[in-house]
């Protein structure tokens, strides 16, 4: 796991957005995650401002542990992974590689993430479905941690100028 205490936090928001974009290329093609992060890390400006090492961990983390990952999506699902569009996949392993393998990152931090990610490359209620799935399987992942409200974990709260969440990672 990689210290986060020197690293920004819009770091890793560019890394978690450039490894969906790096996962859908994934299941797409079915090339090695190896070649996608060389890709991506050699042709992709936005890197140069992302977290690279994180880019690198959760990538390599997703693909070495994809079946665990998937075994565990499973449940929470209400239809096979394989029928959801790539983008909603996408989303999905990056949360439960986060809520599964990341457990010093705070649940609301994973949950909000993952909401974004969805909002910004999902189709238009995608986000709904993402973080209805990984809030249940937080509920069992992270019993401590989950509070059975969503995103709206005991430490987030509403801005209510821009009705957004407000997150710390």
């Amino acid at each position: 796991m990689v210290a986060a205490a020197h690293i920004s936090s819009g770091a890793r928001v560019r890394a978690r957005r450039s490894a969906v974009q790096a996962l859908y290329q994934w299941f797409l093609t079915e090339r090695p995650m190896t070649g996608i992060i060389t890709e991506f890390e050699r042709e992709r400006k936005e890197l140069k401002k992302a977290d690279g090492d994180y880019f690198r961990e959760i990538l390599s983390g997703i693909s070495t542990n994809s079946e665990e990952i998937r075994d565990a999506l499973a449940p929470f699902l209400d239809r096979p992974l394989n029928e959801l569009d790539p983008v909603t996949g996408a989303v999905l392993h990056l949360g439960m590689y986060e809520l599964m393998h990341q457990p010093a990152l705070p649940l609301r931090v994973v949950l909000n993430e993952a909401v974004e990610l969805a909002r910004m490359f999902g189709a238009e209620d995608s986000y709904k479905y993402i973080n209805g799935v990984l809030d249940r399987a937080a509920q069992q992942l992270r019993p401590e941690a989950a509070t059975g409200d969503g995103v709206r974990g005991p430490k987030a709260h509403k801005n209510k100028k821009k009705g957004k969440i407000n997150k710390t990672d």
